[in-house]
């Protein structure tokens, strides 16, 4: 079998699978279906919000399959008549039985971590956040529980000290798709070799784990050493964002996002964490360990981001680390 015959469904939603998706299409692989999610309405003025891989497939005129739920027989139905020999799958929700196990050649991950470490939802955030220097990409089968198949081929890179996560998640991306098109080939030419998890793990050593982030995991909590807080910026910037809150004068606090930080400085002996250190132009916030994290690229509810020599000047009265 050659590419042109293999037939392959392939699963996701953002633009991080895009670019597999485009690295597959452009290399005459013979893509029968693209599955990701429903459009759904939101933002201002209640707009129709489309997958950035629905919008790639509908250029290049793909068959497009957007189920509300995996199991749904009618869709069930609909991807075995698509006689898929592989299914791929890349950022995207985790799939029943009935869906994986469905192809000949097996159901094939691309996850964002060096696999076991690093499961769940947010690899690349928390690599970054836990100040990890290295990570990667890896395929992997997939099996019941969720980034715990075997795996494939893995590929590594380096975290540069002042990379934050958009920087991770570009190379991230571009290195993914180089290695979903190995994968595939590897399957098709017979090559194929997997390793179970359990075997890449030293003894006693567990999988990490990379929850989902929510709002409340963004929140700068000053009591942590200020490097801790520096990577946490780096992890989750320039979105979902760190945040903390802030009161200028007697005013009401306000939600302040951290974008850009520098490196920690020494603080004041005996300041406590959360002391804002500002004079006028810079502005640095004491943490747990006695050091100070000095805040570059912020933006306060209601305003654009900006500079902090910016927001300073546009700030009337003392300000300060708002703990409710």
């Amino acid at each position: 079998m050659n590419k042109n015959d293999l037939r392959i469904v392939f699963f996701g939603t953002p633009e991080f699978a895009v670019e597999s998706l485009r690295r597959l299409v452009e290399g005459g692989y013979n893509i029968v279906g693209v599955v990701t999610m429903p459009d759904k309405v939101g933002g201002r003025g209640n707009k129709l919000i489309q997958s950035a891989v629905k919008q790639y497939a509908v250029e290049k005129g793909l068959r497009l399959l957007q189920p509300v739920k995996l199991k749904d027989e009618a869709f069930v139905e609909e991807l075995r008549s698509l006689q898929a020999h592989l299914q791929i799958i890349i950022a995207f929700r985790m799939l029943p039985e009935v869906v994986w196990a469905m192809p000949p050649m097996g159901t094939f991950n691309l996850h964002a971590s060096l696999l076991p470490k690093y499961r769940g939802a947010a690899p690349i955030n928390w690599a970054v956040m836990n100040g990890d220097t290295t990570t990667g990409v890896t395929t992997f089968f997939l099996k019941h529980e969720i980034d715990t198949g075997d795996v494939i081929e893995q590929r590594s890179i380096a975290i540069g000290r002042h990379d934050n996560v958009e920087v991770v998640y570009d190379r991230l991306m571009m290195l993914g798709a180089d290695m979903v098109l190995e994968t595939v080939d590897s399957i098709l030419a017979g090559t194929v070799h997997s390793t179970p998890q359990e075997q890449m793990l030293t003894a006693g050593e567990q999988p990490t784990p990379a929850p989902k982030i929510f709002t409340e995991t963004c929140r700068l909590d000053w009591t942590r050493p200020a490097e801790a807080l520096y990577n946490h910026v780096r992890g989750l910037s320039p979105y979902p964002t760190a945040w903390t809150m802030v009161r200028v004068g007697n005013e009401e606090p306000r939600q302040l996002k951290v974008f850009v930080t520098d490196e920690p400085t020494p603080a004041p002996a005996n300041a406590a964490p959360g002391t804002v250190l500002s004079d006028g132009k810079t502005m640095r916030v004491v943490c747990g360990d006695g050091n100070c994290l000095p805040l570059l690229e912020v933006q306060i509810a209601g305003k654009r981001r900006m500079t902090t020599p910016e927001f300073l000047r546009g700030t009337r009265g003392t300000l300060t680390i708002a703990e409710g």
